[in-house]
């Protein structure tokens, strides 16, 4: 008699718990939750201080837990206030747009204003505009609910390799570190980009796609090679459509990257 009851018990227990994560991860109702990813062998370089900024208990538990078993060390807020005073400590933000006390968009602006640290928007819009104002704002990438977890794996380890790239390739820059095209100057080794002398904020990959585009201006560099080679492992089609629709607005003429209809896309010819 005892022993069934400690059966029902755990079987209650394990149901709360798989509805918890079909609810954040967007599982069907009735579907099978698939087994987490197994986290791979970890060293030092790997294990990475992420800041979770997310209004919502569940889903902020549940993400640190996951993250957590991944071998990082996570902290977790619930407001855009603790996240800008936690931020200066962290490797990565995972900033959830939709916070109660501040504009999850001002909150990513102060972020990039301060630090060139990797951040991830989770947004609640799919929209392309959404997307677009999450990059504006300086994120480095984005994901929208609800995401599985292995998406959300996917798009860490691409940002964290691209930003350990970056170092590398800054501490090794040459004589070549200053790409000018009429009035667009890019400067590698400070990432900064200018048009007329006005300087352009742009977000990391955003620097990645436009110094990729102006290293053979006129040339038509195919969207597969751009996605290699900005994105690696982590990339959409869309990804590196909503990058471009962004670059576009923020250099002030829409003409300055080139689509090639079936192609791919090039910076323009002067």
């Amino acid at each position: 008699m005892k022993a069934t009851a400690q059966e029902e018990l755990t079987e209650t227990h394990n149901g709360e718990h798989r509805a918890t994560v079909r609810s954040i991860f967007g599982i069907r109702r009735g579907a099978a939750a698939p087994p987490p990813p197994p986290a791979p062998p970890r060293n030092v370089s790997d294990t990475w201080r992420i800041l979770v900024a997310e209004s919502n208990q569940t889903d902020r538990a549940t993400l640190t837990e996951a993250l957590a078993r991944h071998g990082h060390d996570v902290a977790a807020v619930d407001s855009g206030g603790d996240a800008l005073a936690s931020f200066e400590t962290a490797d990565l933000v995972l900033l959830d747009l939709d916070l109660p006390d501040l504009d999850g968009l001002e909150v990513c602006r102060e972020i990039r204003a301060a630090r060139d640290i990797p951040v991830i928007a989770v947004t609640s819009q799919g929209s392309e505009l959404d997307c677009v104002l999450a990059l504006q704002a300086g994120a480095d990438d984005y994901v929208i609910k609800p995401y599985g977890l292995r998406e959300l794996m996917a798009r860490l380890n691409a940002v964290m390799r691209r930003s350990r790239q970056t170092t590398h390739t800054d501490t090794g820059a040459d004589d070549a570190a200053v790409l000018e095209h009429g009035p667009l100057r890019i400067d590698s080794d400070s990432r900064e980009v200018e048009v007329h002398g006005e300087p352009v904020p742009v977000t990391r990959k955003e620097f990645d796609l436009l110094a990729l585009l102006a290293s053979t201006p006129g040339r038509v560099i195919s969207r597969e090679s751009i996605m290699h080679q900005v994105w690696g492992e982590s990339w959409s089609r869309r990804t590196v459509d909503t990058h471009v629709s962004s670059l576009r607005s923020k250099l002030g003429e829409p003409d300055w990257i080139v689509t090639v209809r079936g192609v791919g896309f090039k910076l323009r010819s002067l």
